[in-house]
């Protein structure tokens, strides 16, 4: 299980290791998505849901992950990205699974960190590829180099966006942190570092977690 607030790379670290380790990734978005989809009677639930405008609550998000973790591609492993997203999720989560089996890894970046590394992050308005540019760039100002279209500043991506929705992390998942935080599989990385070099010390601590078992 990985944690970590928007802009830590989490989904990026989470498909490179359910990739390396042949283990289907697991985010929140993605079950969500694939049951409205199916429209199963969870399905239909979440779509109603999202129809009228409301949140998906606690109990539906557990039960959609509990469905999912029971699909067979799930009996060697899974990563999970997006969940639990708060302590109730994480008590559930202990109901579904074998606690000791669990490895939760923390990405820790700091709040300003995370601020300068989205307020740089733009997205081409024709061919979709995300990219970085420099500090002093223009929100909506800067050619695609692949593509020659308009880089854009996503909306969520704006400083004070991105300063309330840690603030809403922080609120949601600190408890979360605190849960597993005495646990022997529990372990905190520097996400600042380059993508490569988190990728490289998730496995390692993976490795170790998996020879404690």
């Amino acid at each position: 299980m990985l944690i970590g607030p928007p802009g830590s790379g989490k989904g990026t670290q989470a498909v490179r290791i359910a990739e390396r380790l042949s283990i289907p990734h697991i985010s929140t978005g993605d079950v969500l998505r694939a049951a409205v989809r199916a429209k199963s009677p969870l399905g239909r639930r979440v779509a109603d849901r999202i129809a009228a405008g409301a949140l998906v609550s606690d109990a539906l998000v557990t039960e959609l992950v509990r469905e999912r973790l029971a699909a067979g591609d799930a009996t060697r492993g899974f990563v999970l990205d997006g969940f639990p997203r708060t302590r109730l999720q994480a008590e559930a989560l202990d109901t579904m699974v074998l606690p000791s089996s669990l490895i939760v890894v923390l990405i820790e970046v700091a709040d300003e960190a995370i601020v300068r590394r989205l307020s740089t992050r733009r997205v081409c308005d024709a061919c979709a590829i995300t990219q970085s540019v420099s500090e002093d760039a223009s929100a909506d100002k800067e050619a695609c180099p692949y593509c020659g279209g308009t880089l854009i500043r996503r909306a969520d991506d704006d400083p004070e966006t991105v300063r309330r929705r840690l603030e809403t992390y922080a609120e949601e998942t600190g408890p979360v942190v605190e849960f597993y935080r005495g646990r022997p599989r529990f372990a905190s990385i520097d996400g600042l570092r380059h993508v490569d070099r988190v990728t490289a010390a998730l496995q390692a601590y993976l490795e170790t977690a998996r020879v404690r078992s």
